[in-house]
């Protein structure tokens, strides 16, 4: 389920745990920037598996890879259809539900970088 070229990222650049904090300016979604923490394996295969959005977004491709670390409970995802160096997005928890499983994607998904390995210049350099 999860990428290789995904894992070959955090694992080549040690970002497992790590934080990351988006300028406004380089948030694409035109929000407040944002402040993630980059998923481990299991807590991706968790938050894909047992939690909203992730459970009703995957269908789509897309892979839970960071969570708010601000506390709004918006997931980050890359999409497997994107392939390598896609986008990195926001999906919205508490989006409008079009049925039990599925989320109004228009509503719901917002680009945040047009490529994921831009995380790399935003790291948090105390870790935190």
């Amino acid at each position: 389920m999860i990428p290789e070229y995904w894992k070959a990222f955090i694992i080549k650049n040690e970002l497992v745990g790590k934080y990351c904090e988006i300028p406004e300016s380089a948030d694409l979604s035109e929000l407040d920037g944002g402040n993630l923490k980059l998923l481990d394996e299991n807590q991706i295969l968790n938050e894909a598996n047992e939690f909203y959005p992730g459970i009703a977004v995957k269908k789509f491709g897309y892979i839970p890879v960071a969570s708010c670390s601000l506390g709004s409970g918006d997931p980050y995802f890359i999409n497997i259809n994107d392939g390598a160096n896609g986008n990195l997005y926001r999906i919205y928890h508490d989006a409008e539900m079009i049925d039990d499983e599925s989320y109004n994607m228009n509503e719901a998904v917002n680009l945040v970088l047009a490529d994921y390995t831009d995380l790399l210049k935003y790291v948090c350099k105390n870790g935190n």
